[in-house]
């Protein structure tokens, strides 16, 4: 749900989720999208629209299950918009019968799951993304006059089938094939609202392996105008500073100390280093890219940056083409931990550590809708956040989903605007209770992988296959 402030009266206005999916994409123009295509043509109550929807609602449910979006079609919010056919001279069996009675068997609506085109989907996320970024954003930093996204990769595992197999390899090493599909990742989330853009993905193994500089070259491409990114090491690389440059976006990565010593010409910069430099490409990188022209090159700042974690000192290499003082470069750079954890409620609270779905297209289409989900869940904070004069950043992702579940069968009962405005001010009591803790330094763990208990042999898998 999204508290808003109704100026007017100095009162919170309270929308739901499905309020702000009805306001981000209409009926008609899911409609549209599929004019003169037959992939999708269905009678009765699951329309393109509404099974959009119920896909969201089961990213957004705890349990997520086919079951739960049929029960949200008979009892939910959506019921209300859903069309009848009327005057067909062969109706669909549930057409046939009142609403009352619909079926609440999961076999239609996993069929029109199927059904659903993939490029509908992820032009029903970016206009969702774009509707709830044409909202208040809340601050990045004081003089920055432009919003930053944060770029990183990561990996998702893939139900076990034949087709996911092929189209996504699982890992492969000297002691056989794993058995997990394993999709690769690359996500960009905007620093302080935390809403995200469409991901791009691929394929991490095989012959078609793709890597993260390549899939977020495509994702710099569809950011909003007038943006920068931050990104670490893994994309600090000259390919993805030229086509930050190509697109007229500034960008502020982490470089290796390798590459940071030979663009100080072939020793690594001190601490407090802050110097103009050009950019040129190397062999490597117009192999690698053969789209770079020879004499392409890219004019930014060499920085350097020593920080004390605990008893330990860590230096960090900078190239940046924002014009800042230093001072507020670092505090720029401090900014990317906040993708850790974006992709940790990505992962964990959306559900999208492992995909359940059969089929690669099914697959694709529940990444892009748990996108979509999450971005609600974000836009719900960033709501609170503005009503209760918080940094949303200051709310745990975790409470703030089970705030959504609570209160959304409870708003889409209310009768009158001033129950509404009851539930309103008792949800952002809720949210004003959701807060992270406090700590004066950040919990560390050692890099280590506790093994889980196995009450059954491991599965040996044969070599051969």
């Amino acid at each position: 749900m999204e508290p808003t402030t109704d100026d007017a009266k100095g009162r919170v206005r309270l929308a739901g989720a499905f309020d702000l999916y009805r306001e981000a994409i209409r009926e008609a123009q899911v409609a549209e999208m599929l004019h003169g295509r037959s992939a999708f043509s269905r009678q009765g109550p699951l329309s393109a629209w509404v099974v959009i929807w119920l896909m969201i609602f089961q990213r957004l449910h705890p349990k997520g299950s086919l079951s739960v979006g049929v029960r949200e079609l008979l009892t939910g919010p959506v019921r209300a918009q859903v069309r009848w056919p009327e005057g067909n001279k062969h109706p669909c069996r549930a057409a046939r019968k009142k609403p009352e009675g619909l079926s609440a068997n999961t076999s239609a609506y996993s069929q029109a799951r199927s059904k659903l085109p993939l490029d509908v989907g992820e032009k029903v996320s970016d206009q969702i993304f774009a509707s709830l970024w044409a909202q208040p954003q809340p601050k990045t930093l004081p003089g920055l006059d432009r919003p930053l996204f944060l770029l990183d990769g990561t990996s998702l595992l893939l139900a076990h089938t034949p087709e996911l197999g092929k189209a996504f390899p699982p890992a492969q090493n000297q002691h056989g094939r794993s058995h997990w599909p394993v999709m690769r990742v690359v996500v960009a989330h905007e620093v302080a609202s935390g809403l995200a853009t469409r991901p791009r993905w691929g394929p991490m193994y095989g012959a078609q392996a793709t890597s993260e500089q390549a899939l977020a070259k495509i994702l710099i491409r569809q950011l909003p105008k007038g943006c920068g990114y931050i990104a670490d090491r893994n994309f600090g690389i000259f390919a993805m500073a030229y086509q930050a440059q190509q697109e007229n976006r500034p960008c502020l990565v982490r470089l290796t100390k390798t590459r940071a010593g030979k663009l100080n010409g072939g020793v690594p910069p001190c601490a407090k280093t802050d110097k103009r430099i050009r950019w040129t490409p190397t062999r490597d990188d117009l192999r690698n890219n053969p789209e770079i022209p020879a004499d392409a090159w890219v004019e930014g700042r060499l920085l350097a940056f020593k920080l004390r974690h605990g008893r330990t000192k860590e230096k960090l290499y900078i190239f940046t083409t924002f014009d800042l003082p230093a001072e507020q470069i670092s505090a720029m750079y401090d900014f990317r931990w906040n993708i850790e954890t974006d992709l940790r409620s990505l992962k964990r609270e959306v559900r999208i550590h492992m995909l359940e779905a059969k089929s690669p297209a099914m697959a694709e289409k529940e990444l892009v809708l748990s996108v979509a989900a999450y971005n609600l869940t974000r836009a719900a904070m960033n709501a609170a956040g503005r009503a209760l004069n918080l940094d949303p950043r200051q709310f745990s992702f975790s409470q703030a989903q089970d705030t959504i579940n609570a209160y959304l069968p409870v708003f889409a009962s209310a009768r009158s605007e001033a129950e509404r405005q009851q539930i309103a001010e008792e949800m952002l009591r809720v949210f004003s209770q959701s807060k992270l803790p406090r700590r004066r330094k950040r919990r560390s763990y050692p890099r280590a992988v506790w093994p889980r208990p196995c009450s059954f042999p491991k599965r040996k898998v044969n070599k051969k296959c």
